[in-house]
């Protein structure tokens, strides 16, 4: 069963991450400009607006955020501090492009990705950001870098560029942060939902959010689908777990852009969701600056 936690209203909800310490979600509105801390036991929902689109937030080991803003990085000291860049403005240059998805590894470092706007040039890239500060690009090609998770025991990482409908899987090499060669683990069929953000559970399992597809997936490792969760909205964007037991599935959506009749067929679009799962998922590393 899918529960409504908050009707957000959000245009571009994203980046759902649980906070064991806090027991609350985090997660942003890419659009909005905002930062939202959400208390699942109360309700209650604090934002802290930016200056800036935010396309992905995780915690610091050593307390408060790391955010992947429009053109660079940032560090988030505590709730409501403003930004301090953090890392090279790699995308400065480059106005058609802006930070996306992104997650940390088990060494605490950031993999994150971003888009283009101009979707006949990919020019997107996905870098890595390393808790000194220095960013590098892992490999680039892309149009919406998208669904960065990685296995339990961090030697496979996931990833889909959005608009070719296919999750790939590449060998991780921990210690010098670099990939192998990457293959097919799921390619999904075009015109019922695009690869979205992703979480792996306990158990090795991959749960995408399906743009336009009303739906989450679990695959299982070997990229077989396993099970499909219904929502209530067109626009899931990614799935988090938390709560005590990490049972509980949190997905964020979006409600932009929508007509009319789009908006009377999802009145909870750009909303939080909640279900519970039999399979718990991961706490998540924290960055490591």
């Amino acid at each position: 069963m899918v529960d409504l936690l908050l009707d957000a209203g959000a245009l571009l909800g994203e980046s759902p991450r649980w906070s064991v310490q806090e027991q609350r979600l985090y997660w942003v509105d890419i659009e909005g400009r905002n930062i939202h801390r959400t208390d699942p036991a109360t309700g209650r929902d604090e934002v802290m607006g930016l200056d800036v689109q935010v396309g992905c937030i995780a915690p610091r080991a050593g307390g408060g955020l790391v955010a992947a803003l429009e053109d660079g990085c940032a560090l988030i000291d505590s709730w409501g501090a403003v930004p301090r860049p953090f890392g090279p403005a790699a995308l400065a240059a480059m106005p058609e492009q802006r930070f996306n998805d992104g997650c940390v590894d088990a060494m605490g470092r950031l993999w994150v990705g971003s888009l283009t706007r101009d979707k006949a040039n990919p020019q997107a890239a996905l870098y890595r950001l390393d808790p000194a500060g220095s960013l590098t690009e892992i490999f680039g090609g892309l149009t919406t870098s998208n669904g960065a998770a990685f296995s339990p025991d961090g030697r496979i990482f996931y990833h889909a560029d959005t608009p070719t409908h296919a999750v790939r899987a590449y060998d991780v090499d921990a210690a010098a942060g670099t990939l192998g060669k990457g293959r097919i683990f799921h390619q999904f069929e075009m015109g019922n939902g695009r690869p979205d953000g992703a979480a792996v559970d306990a158990e090795g399992c991959y749960w995408s959010a399906l743009w336009e597809g009303w739906r989450i997936v679990r695959l299982s490792p070997a990229g077989e689908l396993l099970q499909t969760v219904e929502l209530p909205v067109q626009r899931p964007t990614m799935i988090a777990f938390g709560g005590e037991d990490f049972k509980t599935a949190f997905v964020t959506s979006a409600g932009k852009n929508l007509s009319e009749e789009e908006r009377a067929a999802q009145p909870h679009a750009g909303g939080v969701f909640t279900f519970r799962v039999d399979v718990p998922g991961l706490a998540q590393p924290a960055f490591g600056a």
